[in-house]
């Protein structure tokens, strides 16, 4: 079975933020939609072992921050590679509260959603919560980031937690000499990429591997170099 297939159905990337009691958590997600327009409804996709799919279960409610084209990968591996149970993911991050409470970033989103949970459908590892939009703002004006640009533009990864994630083939090892090798990330699977280099921290494309500054960290998630191995 060609499970790449998958990565053709089209998705956006989202921030889905919820709250229990006075605590608030939030982490990233694609599988988001429209499913009536009468009442106005959405879907999002949880897993449950999520600290986010707890709040929501708690506290029966949903935000959804709709992040724009420029928003860094840092920003998506703050709230979609770490948990919640380990640290504040709001910390540093610009964020409001909607009327019910309900978080949502600031920077780089270009509009937010706030839902009242309404139904449930169990997903084995994921549950689909279906909500009806209780609120809804625009913040600016620009181009939504798509899963597609993520992955082919920014060079994102998924997480097995993930209700897209789909286990990638492993490359066949580099013949073309250490200036080309490709880095993994064993934390959360970022390659990085010679040829691309890091634009987004000023590392100019052709810039090898070993050339990197000590000091460089893994855009995604932040991990140092020495979580890194060449890919294989």
């Amino acid at each position: 079975m060609e499970l790449n297939v998958l990565q053709k159905i089209s998705y956006g990337m989202y921030i889905i933020g919820a709250r229990k009691k006075e605590a608030i958590n939030a982490q990233t997600a694609n599988t988001v939609m429209q499913i009536s327009p009468d009442p106005l409804s959405v879907a999002v996709a949880i897993n449950k072992d999520n600290l986010t799919y707890e709040y929501i279960k708690e506290g029966r409610r949903f935000s959804i921050s709709i992040l724009e084209e420029e928003t860094p990968l840092s920003l998506i591996g703050t709230f979609g590679f770490r948990s919640g149970r380990e640290i504040n993911k709001f910390e540093n991050i610009n964020y409001a509260l909607t009327e019910q409470g309900l978080p949502y970033v600031t920077d780089h989103a270009l509009a937010y959603l706030e839902a009242e949970v309404v139904g449930e459908m169990d997903a084995s590892t994921h549950t689909v919560f279906l909500g009806r939009v209780t609120g809804a703002k625009a913040l600016k004006e620009g181009e939504p980031l798509t899963y597609a640009y993520y992955h082919q533009v920014k060079r994102g990864t998924t997480p097995p937690s993930a209700s897209t994630y789909v286990p990638e083939e492993k490359a066949q090892e580099s013949s073309s000499g250490s200036e080309t090798d490709k880095y993994v990330c064993r934390v959360c699977g970022y390659v990085y990429d010679p040829e691309a280099g890091d634009p987004e921290n000023n590392i100019p494309p052709g810039t090898a591997f070993g050339e990197l500054p000590e000091d460089w960290v893994c855009p995604i998630c932040g991990a140092g170099k020495d979580a890194f191995e060449k890919e294989s």
